[in-house]
C-alpha cells in the first residue's frame, strides 16, 4: 500500500504568524492599532504576492509593511523596513506543534510542509518547531504563492505520491482550504480564530493536538 503523506502550511499553522505580526506591529506603532494593523495586513500581502508571484517573501515582507504603513496613514519609522522579516525567525512555535508531527511520524506518516516563504525562513521556523519533516515546498522556490495551485502540484511532482492517500492541513480558508477544495485535496482546518464552520474543510479543529487522529480518519 502507498505511503500516507500529511502536507501542512506552515505560519499560522505550525509558527504563530499572527502573533510575531502582531508583536511588530506593536512594536512600531503601537499596541491600540495593532489589531486594526493586523487585519489590514492580511489583506495587503496576498496582493502584492499575486501582482508577482516571483518575489521572494523576504521581498513581499518588506513591500508590504510598507504599502500597509502608507495605506494607513502611519509612519515607519527609520531603518525599520525589514522588521518583519528580521523577526520572522524569532517567531515562536506554537506548543502542540512538534508533539503532533512526532507522532504522525511514529504512526507512519511522511510530512511535508508546503510554505509561502523563502528557504531559509522555513528552515529557521521548522527549527524553532523542532520534529522533522521529509519535504519542504516554497514559494520563492516555485514562483507561485498559495492560493495558486503550484505548491500542491510541486508536491506530488517530486514526492510520487498516490492522491488518495494525501491530506493536507492548514490555518488558513483563503490559501489552504478554498484551494484544497477546488483541488479535491481533502484539508484539515486548523481554525485557531474560531471563524468556522466551513462545509470546504473536510475537518476542523481548534489546534493540532488531536491531528494524527483525524488524518488517521481521513486516510486510514
Amino acid at each position: 500500500m502507498a505511503e500516507r503523506w500529511a502536507t501542512l502550511d506552515c505560519y499560522g499553522t505550525l509558527i504563530d504568524w499572527d502573533g510575531g505580526v502582531r508583536a511588530e506591529l506593536e512594536r512600531l506603532f503601537g499596541a491600540p492599532d495593532s489589531e486594526r494593523l493586523l487585519a489590514r495586513y492580511h489583506e495587503v500581502e496576498p496582493v502584492l504576492q499575486a501582482e508577482s508571484p516571483g518575489r521572494s517573501y523576504r521581498e513581499v515582507l518588506t513591500l508590504s509593511l510598507a504599502r500597509l504603513a502608507a495605506e494607513e496613514g502611519v509612519e515607519l519609522p527609520a531603518g525599520e523596513e525589514d522588521a518583519f522579516a528580521r523577526s520572522l525567525p524569532s517567531w515562536h512555535a506554537f506548543p502542540e506543534a512538534a508533539p503532533a508531527l512526532e507522532e504522525l511520524g511514529r504512526r507512519g506518516w511522511r510530512i511535508g510542509v508546503l510554505s509561502n516563504t523563502d528557504p531559509d525562513f522555513l528552515a529557521a521556523s521548522l527549527e524553532r518547531v523542532g520534529a522533522p519533516v521529509d519535504l519542504t515546498i516554497v514559494a520563492s522556490e516555485i514562483d507561485s504563492y498559495k492560493p495558486a495551485s503550484g505548491h500542491w502540484d510541486a508536491f506530488l511532482a517530486r514526492s510520487g505520491a498516490d492522491p488518495a492517500r494525501h491530506a493536507h492541513v492548514g490555518a488558513s480558508l483563503f490559501h489552504d482550504v478554498e484551494p484544497c477544495s477546488e483541488l479535491g485535496i481533502p484539508c484539515v482546518w486548523i481554525d485557531r480564530l474560531g471563524e468556522g464552520p466551513d462545509p470546504r474543510a473536510a475537518r476542523i479543529l481548534p489546534d493540532l493536538s488531536t491531528l494524527p487522529d483525524v488524518l488517521g480518519e481521513l486516510v486510514p
